[in-house]
C-alpha cells in the first residue's frame, strides 16, 4: 500500500495582531505564526479550517 498523502495548506500572516481580539491573537499564535509574512504549513482538517474561519482577515491561505 501507498502511503496517504495528507493536504496541506500554506497559510501566511498578512496583517498584524496589533489591536486584534485577544483571542485572534491567540489563535495566530496557536497556528504558529509570529510575524507578518510568516508562512506555515498546516495540515486540512476541520480544526486548521475553524482556525482559518476566525482568523480569515488576517490570513492568506492556499493549497499546498
Amino acid at each position: 500500500m501507498a502511503a496517504k498523502e495528507t493536504k496541506t495548506l500554506k497559510v501566511t500572516l498578512i496583517k498584524s495582531t496589533i489591536g486584534q481580539i485577544p483571542k485572534a491573537r491567540a489563535t495566530v499564535a496557536a497556528m504558529g505564526l509570529k510575524k507578518i509574512g510568516q508562512t506555515v504549513e498546516l495540515p486540512d482538517n476541520g480544526a486548521t479550517q475553524g482556525q482559518i474561519q476566525k482568523v480569515r482577515h488576517m490570513v492568506k491561505v492556499e493549497e499546498a
